[in-house]
């Protein structure tokens, strides 16, 4: 994922639905599996076993290259004075700064993400080795090609005004900035099931193909206290892309919505659907949204004022080799981004330690709130996350290391485990 992106993909990631992920379709909603088996822990047969330890370190061996790919890129960018070329267009083309961020902005990012489209293909191939994916080559391009198209556009507006700022408040730009985070994320996490979600997937009312699914997770919605009507509960054909299973509650106010995708339909049964949803619930009724928010928005103030004093630092010794004049330049923004990514990197233990405790009470949540409601819900959970595990190829002993920097949910054996030690109670 390009790393210029690293501000708006941590609301992304940090919104983003649960995905009890990646499942076949192996039974029809509301039936139970053949020759059914209790679930007391997470394990795989050895075939599945040297799978799903093989894609794992794949995985992760992809992340870290690539926080080193960008680091190095962007090194190079500002060795060989890419961006001031960029500016000098830029500014010869118009003297207004608005017209100057829409050509520079979008040739700087388009330029790395292009030079970065052989990892993201690389990811992609590793889901289709692995049978993560089904979605052609072509679907793929489209998808990306959209989503350059909508970062690139976003962007230009967000580094006009941040740009802006920086010309204003040379000592506080980075305080500044960081605060408008707030605002940011709510923008983003309203709009994003009404405008963005659309443009990657379809959706139909869920009333309309699975009208018993329905009835159960009203019953879910009513005990936990939720108010989100049948209108507004949704199926993602999810299954042209992907085998991933997942289902999710997003959005507020008027565009709060429960999706259940496709695939989750066909591969669990009614009682582990509500399960997930229920999971998903847990994270509106826990309060983890303005949590996370805040949680984030303080992340990031922090992030910011390592990256003003990191960029100080470095324009006293490079400025002149770099070919930039100042912090004020378009062609500056290299250098911010290679010290934003930096610490960013280094942040994410502290993130995702954050993410695995919500995580955790929403499982809570989920078991509690289905208690009564579905069959023994602790077993029901346990079997949600062993079809996770199955499907999604989950690493069955992530290291301590692995865990702590780059897993945002608990590992799938622990939540097993737990599952079967907690003793649910009736929601109020």
């Amino acid at each position: 994922m390009p790393r210029k992106l690293v501000l708006l993909c941590v609301f992304i990631s940090l919104f983003a639905s649960v995905g009890v992920a990646q499942a076949e379709r192996n039974a029809p909603s509301g039936t139970q599996p053949p020759e059914k088996q209790e679930v007391t822990s997470y394990t795989l047969s050895p075939e599945k076993y040297e799978k799903a330890v093989a894609y794992s370190r794949a995985q992760y061996s992809l992340h870290f290259i690539g926080i080193g790919y960008s680091l190095i890129l962007l090194l190079g960018i500002l060795a060989l004075h890419v961006a001031p070329r960029f500016r000098d267009w830029a500014e010869r083309t118009s003297r207004r700064r608005f017209l100057q961020a829409l050509i520079f902005v979008p040739l700087l990012l388009a330029t790395m993400d292009v030079l970065q489209l052989p990892l993201s293909a690389y990811g992609q191939h590793l889901a289709r080795q692995y049978d993560m994916s089904i979605q052609g080559w072509g679907s793929w391009f489209w998808d990306w090609t959209k989503g350059e198209l909508i970062q690139l556009g976003i962007m230009s507006m967000l580094l006009f005004f941040f740009y802006g700022v920086v010309r204003r408040s040379r000592r506080r730009w980075w305080l500044y900035s960081g605060l408008a985070v707030f605002p940011l994320a709510v923008v983003l996490i309203f709009l994003s099931p009404l405008v963005l979600d659309p443009l990657f997937n379809k959706f139909e009312p869920l009333e309309n193909t699975h009208p018993e699914l329905v009835a159960e997770i009203e019953k879910v919605i009513r005990h936990g206290g939720l108010d989100i009507p049948r209108d507004r509960m949704f199926e993602m054909k999810a299954s042209e892309k992907v085998k991933a299973v997942d289902a999710y509650v997003t959005g507020f106010g008027s565009s709060k919505r429960v999706v259940v995708w496709d695939t989750t339909i066909a591969s669990m049964t009614t009682p582990q659907t509500v399960f997930v949803v229920g999971h998903e619930m847990g994270h509106y009724m826990l309060g983890h949204i303005p949590k996370g928010i805040a949680f984030i928005g303080c992340l990031i103030i922090g992030v910011l004022y390592l990256v003003y004093r990191s960029v100080i630092w470095a324009l006293a010794r490079w400025q002149k080799g770099w070919g930039l004049r100042n912090l004020e330049d378009w062609a500056s923004l290299p250098l911010l981004m290679l010290s934003f990514s930096v610490f960013v990197f280094l942040a994410e233990p502290v993130g995702n330690t954050f993410s695995r405790y919500q995580e955790h009470q929403a499982d809570v949540y989920g078991l509690d709130v289905t208690y009564g409601i579905v069959p023994d819900s602790s077993q029901v959970a346990a079997e949600a996350f062993q079809i996770l595990g199955e499907i999604d190829l989950a690493d069955p002993q992530p290291s301590a290391f692995i865990k702590f920097w780059l897993y945002n949910h608990p590992p799938l054996a622990e939540r097993i485990a737990f599952a079967h030690e907690y003793k649910p109670r009736q929601i109020e």
